[in-house]
């Protein structure tokens, strides 16, 4: 699952072009909370080496904006970027060459939202968001996410690029169904956001693995398994092999062990350890987990080499290599 160096590095201005006008809707904190004191260091983190997508979330967050649409706005540059396939446009299809999206939020008072098997929709991470806001439920899926999309006025559009396409094509010569460890064919884009008032938000956002069956949902848009924030105690996503991590539902698990005193990195070593010890061999399969806790302590771990994480904090953007059990 090597992350692609994005060479050109845009502002916050610019990046504004490429995404939803939803994505910049009432983003800014209540004023009066801005005015306290700078005790708080507002940072973000996000798996892979995203450093567009955490860089604008990390300047909103120094900017006053909240930690959900901090993390909704960083996301959305992936989203848009045509040479991810991974998220959002460009992504990879299905089996059958449909480009799919799953997303979910969760904000720091457990309000949550998720839109699961989307079509001709770019920027999901927005649209679940929308779903926690203006709707009765949590989850939207299929068709009814995309109607429910073009009635916000979002912009109906093919994602299926002529690059995704092609490589599309190459796969059905030989139908390889079998996941492949740290190859981008089944990679998320998961950030957690600290901001200013020193509240938790996430975000997750995929087009899920690559070359799936039709209606095949990971652990993305599954609030715990994907996704988890408990304001009081910390926030963990992850990404991989979604399955898996839905049989631990991982990210809540993380957060009840850190709940129970261990820090964010022994909790994302044990979650590891949850789904190595259900296996009968050495998996062939890769799952890594990122948490933060309340402190700002953050910690991250895989079953193999490879994974990374982007932190954004004090203006400074950096790319870390995570802990891995082989």
């Amino acid at each position: 699952m090597k992350r692609k160096k994005f060479l050109s590095q845009t502002t916050l201005g610019f990046a504004g072009t490429l995404i939803s006008p939803h994505i910049f809707k009432n983003q800014v904190a209540d004023k009066s909370l801005l005015s306290k004191p700078d005790s708080i260091i507002p940072y973000a983190i996000s798996t892979w080496n995203v450093p567009e997508a955490n860089s604008q979330a990390g300047k909103a967050l120094e900017m006053g904006i909240n930690a959900l649409d901090a993390a909704v706005r960083g996301v959305a540059f992936e989203e848009a970027n045509v040479k991810n396939t991974t998220v959002g446009k460009g992504g990879a299809p299905d089996r059958d060459g449909n480009v799919t999206l799953d997303a979910c939020v969760m904000d720091h008072k457990g309000n949550c939202g998720a839109v699961l098997a989307v079509k001709n929709i770019t920027h999901v991470a927005s649209l679940a968001k929308d779903v926690m806001e203006k709707t009765p439920h949590v989850i939207l899926a299929g068709e009814g996410a995309r109607k429910f999309a073009l009635e916000q006025g979002y912009t109906s559009e093919n994602l299926l690029t002529k690059e995704s396409e092609k490589a599309w094509g190459k796969w059905l010569e030989k139908g390889n169904y079998k996941p492949e460890i740290n190859i981008e064919n089944h990679d998320t884009i998961g950030m957690l956001c600290c901001d200013q008032n020193g509240l938790l938000s996430g975000v997750c956002t995929t087009s899920g693995l690559a070359y799936k069956m039709m209606g095949r949902v990971g652990d993305s848009p599954i609030i715990g398994s994907g996704l988890y924030i408990d304001n009081a105690i910390g926030g963990a996503v992850a990404t991989g092999l979604g399955e898996e991590v839905i049989k631990t539902v991982g990210s809540f698990l993380i957060v009840e062990l850190m709940r129970q005193g261990l820090t964010p990195q022994e909790s994302c070593e044990e979650a590891i350890a949850r789904i190595i010890e259900k296996q009968k061999s050495k998996p062939d399969f890769q799952v890594a987990y990122l948490a933060t806790n309340k402190s700002g302590e953050v910690g991250a771990y895989s079953i193999y080499k490879g994974f990374t994480y982007s932190q954004y904090k004090n203006s400074t953007n950096q790319n870390i290599t995570s802990k891995s059990m082989y």
